[in-house]
């Protein structure tokens, strides 16, 4: 049995590191259990990629650091963590339907728009390009995209406990126009990671309520300028500095109270074999479909909801020359294959540099399915990808340099509602038993785990540390 912690985190994602942060700056000795060889989760780094001699920093993937993020921004600003993020410009919506190719800026139009939240989206119909985009069938549909939206303002299922179960977005659409199918499906896909049709209703409506109707300035985000890799470097360091601790390969199967001391004893596996080490206090911030197996695997739990994991894969191509004037990034919808895309020249410091000196250009684009298209094999899936983007940009043909193919398990959230009491908490029905990340339930939601809320209330990490000293 290892030494006795205050806190014992599982999970090194954004989410534990948060928890850890948060913890030790108050004075606990925290500990991060994480079973990958690497801390980060979504937001970590990966081994370099190096073409020609250059080499590149590489992650996870491309996050955008919404205005919403109120939280990770202020922690990161309080502890040095970033000086200086790399705002967004704008985003390019790139619509494909059969031989007709349209593109239009659709960002800076909805930023910028005179009108407030939610008639912001009203001043793309009187953008020329957009319209052009447009069929009858779209013009006629008005109505029932109107409705969608009036939709999402009305019914804020995660807060009223709606999980409108059944129903999903993709069969909601089923009225709407051709092109402004193909946009909100793009605009689902860039933030849901999967199928529309795979997606639930109470899903959706919470996202596009969180990050675009109810909100103009939900659409202005910014970049990390080294990626998610050096934030965790960092955020990482902090913790350790203030006397927490991160141990990796170690995967934690079970969990089990110590009911005469109160203590919680946790079960892991590392390189060395099995080990088991106790704590008061123990958060779970894993990802979803991690953490279902350890709750299965520790409690009587049955009847728990937990949201589904999504894969993806992220695709980076090089070009020994730039393509037409562009933003840094965008959606595909439609016909295309690949979905979001970032133009890395525009966004992260190394791929500028690369770029000014050899007059090159990069870009990552996600692939979220369907699933058919995610088992294709990378030579097939590359080749396809390929096909589809060179009808978007035909003059970077014959100019690629390397592409390099990544696949991430699947430890997206897909954001969905159980029914009622059936969906975990921040606190759970365990004493001194705590939950981290997005896929756990709040009343209001806050996307990290220990921050204070806007309305002054108590953080949870807050009451932690509160019930730890009253015990001591």
């Amino acid at each position: 049995m290892d030494d006795h912690y205050d806190a014992v985190i599982i999970g090194g994602g954004v989410a534990g590191l948060t928890a850890a942060l948060h913890l030790a700056e108050r004075g606990l000795k925290p500990l991060i259990l994480e079973a990958d060889e690497r801390a980060g989760g979504r937001l970590s780094g990966k081994e370099e990629i190096n073409i020609n001699g250059w080499k590149f920093p590489n992650e996870h993937g491309v996050h955008g650091v919404w205005s919403s993020y109120v939280n990770l921004k202020a922690m990161l600003r309080r502890h040095g963590i970033i000086d200086q993020l790399t705002p967004a410009t704008d985003e390019q919506w790139i619509y494909r339907n059969q031989n007709f190719i349209g593109r239009v800026g659709i960002g800076s139009v909805i930023r910028n728009s005179p009108l407030p939240a939610p008639l912001h989206y009203i001043m793309l119909l009187f953008h020329p390009k957009f319209m052009w985009m447009l069929s009858l069938s779209d013009w006629a549909s008005l109505f029932h995209v109107w409705g969608t939206l009036l939709m999402s303002i009305g019914i804020d299922p995660f807060v009223e406990d709606q999980p409108l179960e059944g129903l999903t977005f993709g069969k909601s659409l089923k009225r709407w126009g051709p092109a402004f199918r193909a946009l909100f499906f793009g605009l689902t896909r860039n933030g849901l990671s999967t199928h529309p049709d795979d997606v639930p209703l109470a899903g959706f409506l919470a996202f596009l309520r969180f990050y675009t109707v109810m909100r103009r300035d939900a659409w202005r985000f910014e970049y990390l300028p080294n990626g998610g890799g050096e934030v965790i470097e960092k955020l990482s360091a902090k913790i350790m500095q203030l006397g927490g601790e991160l141990r990796f390969k170690s995967h934690v199967k079970r969990a089990e109270r110590v009911e005469k001391n109160d203590d919680w004893t946790l079960h892991y596996e590392s390189d060395e074999g099995l080990a088991s080490i106790r704590s008061r206090f123990v958060v779970l911030a894993s990802d979803s479909p991690s953490a279902e197996s350890l709750i299965l695997n520790s409690f009587r739990a049955d009847g728990l909801f937990f949201p589904h994991g999504l894969s993806h894969a992220v695709i980076r191509l090089w070009f020994s020359k730039q393509p037409r004037k562009h933003p840094e990034a965008g959606i595909f919808s439609g016909d295309f294959v690949m979905h979001n895309f970032f133009w890395l020249d525009k966004i992260y410091d190394e791929y500028r540099k690369w770029s000014d000196e050899t007059g090159g250009a990069c870009i990552e684009v996600h692939v979220y399915g369907p699933e058919d298209v995610l088992k294709q094999t990378d030579a097939v899936l590359l080749a396809t990808v390929l096909t589809d983007f060179y009808r978007a940009f035909p003059e970077l043909k014959g100019h690629l340099i390397k592409p390099h193919v990544q696949r991430n398990a699947a430890t997206h959230t897909l954001p969905a509602l159980g029914a009622r009491g059936t969906h975990l908490g921040v606190e759970t029905p365990w004493e001194n038993f705590f939950c981290a990340g997005d896929w756990v339930r709040h009343a209001k939601p806050i996307l990290l785990f220990g921050t204070r809320l806007r309305d002054g209330t108590r953080s949870r990490e807050s009451r932690i540390v509160a019930v730890w000293k009253r015990k001591i």
